[in-house]
């Protein structure tokens, strides 16, 4: 049970200094209370600030745009867009959405508003070489109004295609084509997001081919609601308590019904309130003297309909893909320990899903993004010629 409860919790995060500080470019969108037109629309867009670009880009956009939020109402959320250099092939460059990781839920936590680690720097400039434009979605949240929905898998799916369709929409040298890649926290989203991406997209005019996802945690709804006082984790690391403030915080703002805070220890009040604001490490690091389990006085799943409320919330879809899946793990990670992905390619393989899974036996969690690279660009490359 722990080594999975480990996939459950522990998402590695993109690399964010103590020190950063947000630049908006120009587009600060965190108190916007102007009008919202219907989800996919492109509501204003300025270029770039040149320090928050990577290095493969050419031209480079932060974009606010319409979606829904975690309760389906109307919501802005922002977005990077890279272009490659140079001109557009005929057709216009095919898309691929980023789903980034565990940054925080605070505004300061935004990732288009600080700089790209560096090995998303590499990542995303690979793509952009291989002659992708890049829309990179920060959710619903992140330098918006609103709570972002940690893990919230219809949420997040509603964000990363919504940024597409208004990406598509801005006028660039953009073709209908698309895929999804995403890795850890942003690989569950990357899943999700495919799971709904030609229904989500309906009319746009935009073509779903495919998605790859690295360090992909799933079901971890299963796991969190055996949550509570006696919670047995000893292999995890400090930062196992920001993830989990994360997810109670992101959990009690969508279900305020549940009332979560009636088996939240006064640690685990402090916990979700602080979630709400600091970005993981400085969480962690003001969470490091507790464990979990010091954040309950009673099971999670002593709150009655905790169970579907969980799988409503963060469940892992296997079943109703219309497009190929890649999943990358490597045997060394353990921020998301391979069971999670194993088990669900082996689900994902019994509902007769198209799924390739590739193993690196000597990567580790982050490892395994780049050294996925030469399996999952012929596969993207073949989804597109498809």
């Amino acid at each position: 049970m722990s080594t999975l409860l480990i996939a459950a919790l522990c998402v590695l995060p993109i690399a964010v200094s103590h020190a950063d500080v947000p630049r908006w470019s120009g587009l600060d969108a965190r108190f916007y209370d102007g009008p919202i037109p219907p989800p996919g629309n492109t509501i204003e867009s300025v270029p770039l600030d040149p320090a928050l670009s990577v290095r493969g880009a050419g031209a480079a956009y932060r974009v606010l745009y319409s979606t829904l939020n975690q309760h389906g109402q109307p919501a802005v959320s922002t977005a990077a867009v890279f272009l490659p250099p140079g001109p557009a092939p005929d057709g216009g460059f095919p898309i691929i959405a980023w789903a980034h990781g565990t940054v925080g839920l605070g505004d300061d936590c935004t990732p288009s508003a600080l700089p790209r680690s560096a090995r998303d720097d590499e990542y995303l400039s690979h793509w952009l070489a291989q002659g992708y434009a890049v829309v990179a979605s920060d959710y619903v949240g992140l330098g918006t109004p609103g709570l972002m929905s940690y893990l919230n898998s219809v949420a997040t799916a509603h964000n990363v295609i919504d940024s597409v369709i208004a990406a598509y929409r801005m006028g660039l040298p953009l073709s209908p084509q698309w895929a999804i890649v995403g890795q850890s926290q942003g690989g569950g989203a990357a899943i999700s997001s495919a799971r709904w991406a030609t229904e989500f997209s309906q009319g746009s005019g935009l073509d779903y081919r495919a998605v790859v996802a690295t360090g992909t945690p799933a079901n971890i709804d299963k796991l969190i609601q055996e949550a509570g006082p006696d919670f047995k984790i000893p292999e995890l690391g400090p930062i196992a308590n920001a993830y989990a403030a994360y997810v109670l915080a992101a959990l009690r703002e969508v279900r305020p019904d549940l009332n979560i805070d009636s088996v939240l220890s006064p640690a685990g009040l402090n916990a979700a309130n602080r979630a709400e604001t600091l970005c993981v490490h400085a969480l962690s690091d003001e969470l490091a003297h507790l464990k979990p389990a010091q954040f309950f006085t009673a099971p999670l799943n002593s709150i009655p309909g905790m169970a579907q409320a969980l799988h409503d919330f963060m469940g892992t879809p296997s079943t109703g893909f219309d497009r190929p899946i890649f999943l990358g793990v490597g045997l060394l990670d353990r921020d998301v320990p391979p069971a999670s992905t194993l088990s669900f390619y082996d689900q994902l393989v019994a509902n007769n899903e198209n799924v390739t899974l590739r193993v690196y036996p000597e990567e580790d969690h982050s490892g395994t993004v780049l050294a996925s690279l030469p399996d999952s660009t012929p596969f993207l490359r073949k989804a597109f010629a498809g």
